[in-house]
């Protein structure tokens, strides 16, 4: 294989898991906190109350919530990439 090869591999690879950890969000409430990755500079000012700010970051925002639909409220909220944290088995983000 040549270089290229393994790289598109090693992008397709890190592409897949990172939609599968976004299929999980949105279709499970497995995880009570998220991770948003490349949120905007208003993007905290939107949240909703019950949604509350763990650790905000330079390109990313750690939320938890103990209400269901986390994800989807995220999303409509204009988040790009949510990411579960906080599952067991993750690995920890510190």
């Amino acid at each position: 294989m040549t270089i290229s090869a393994w790289i598109g591999c090693f992008l397709g690879a890190i592409t897949s898991v990172v939609l599968l950890q976004m299929g999980v969000m949105v279709f499970s409430d497995a995880a009570t906190s998220a991770m948003v990755l490349l949120p905007d500079a208003r993007f905290i000012s939107r949240l909703p109350s019950e949604v509350a700010v763990l650790g905000p970051g330079h390109n990313c925002v750690t939320v938890a919530s103990s209400e269901s639909g986390l994800a989807k409220t995220l999303y409509g909220v204009g988040a790009l990439v949510v990411l579960p944290a906080g599952l067991s088995r993750c690995v920890p983000l510190r």
